[in-house]
């Protein structure tokens, strides 16, 4: 499963296209601020090390040097830095974005950043993330103020439904890629295909709210109780619901854009046709 976005802190690449100056110059300093840029690469890290794992899956050791090539052009980093960017620009007000970027960019809110992409980049470590796992279910086991802070947290930016959502869509996306792909010896309808990923959703509704409350716990565990409860807070605004919201809509069509172009390439491999 891909990585949940986890939007708290776009369009299709066709529709993106090149930004205006005029645009990114205004939503830059806010991408910055929300160190979008070391993000989005560790997302396309981790893209790149799920097309491995499809490999393996899927059509093991036949792949090689053209899968491999097919899974770095899809997880281009300039593809998807632009489809976020636009997202961001087309949907988010310029107060918005004012009030936004002058909280991250002051020292709490780098201080937060630093925090989750750091949390991210561990939670590629399978040791560190099985830890986390274990770590949050003792806390939620325990109860306190800290759990508390977490599940709040968790619903005031709707973590688990937007993920889940997020992850139902990208790989509905990735099968119709099969399809269109002609990747199957056999019919497979839409329905079909709807049926089989709706078979999914409550596995994928565990791994979501294990790997939520896994980053959450670890990515906000230096902070106080005051300063998390701040942050929480500040998401809750108007400005940081808007922010919630643009960031999940952008990542979602993104990476269900993705998802449907890797369909489309490992279907050139399960059909055996010619790269």
């Amino acid at each position: 499963m891909l990585r949940p976005i986890l939007a708290v802190f776009a369009t299709s690449l066709a529709l993106a296209g090149p930004l205006l100056a005029q645009s990114q110059a205004r939503i830059q300093p806010l991408y910055d601020a929300l160190a979008l840029p070391e993000l989005v690469e560790i997302m396309r890290e981790e893209g790149i090390g799920y097309g491995t794992e499809l490999e393996q899956e899927l059509f093991p050791r036949r792949g090689g040097e053209a899968w491999a090539e097919t899974v770095q052009t899809i997880y281009s980093l300039d593809r998807m830095e632009r489809a976020i960017m636009t997202a961001l620009d087309a949907e988010l007000s310029e107060g918005a974005i004012e009030e936004i970027t002058e909280f991250f960019e002051s020292e709490a809110g780098q201080q937060i950043v630093a925090y989750e992409v750091a949390a991210r980049r561990a939670l590629m470590d399978e040791a560190v993330e099985e830890a986390a796992s274990v770590g949050w279910m003792e806390m939620q086991s325990e109860g306190g103020d800290r759990w508390d802070l977490l599940a709040e947290f968790a619903e005031t930016n709707d973590l688990i439904e937007s993920n889940v959502a997020g992850a139902m869509t990208s790989n509905y996306a990735f099968y119709m890629g099969l399809v269109d792909g002609q990747a199957f010896d056999f019919e497979m309808t839409e329905n079909d295909v709807l049926m089989d990923v709706w078979s999914q959703e409550q596995d994928i509704r565990e791994e979501t709210t294990d790997w939520v409350y896994s980053f959450t716990s670890l990515a906000y565990q230096p902070l106080t109780d005051e300063e998390f409860r701040a942050y929480v807070e500040f998401t809750a605004t108007p400005e940081g619901q808007a922010l919630n919201a643009a960031l999940f809509s952008s990542f979602n069509a993104l990476f269900a854009d993705i998802s449907r172009d890797l369909g489309l390439g490992a279907s050139r491999f399960l059909s055996g046709q010619d790269i």
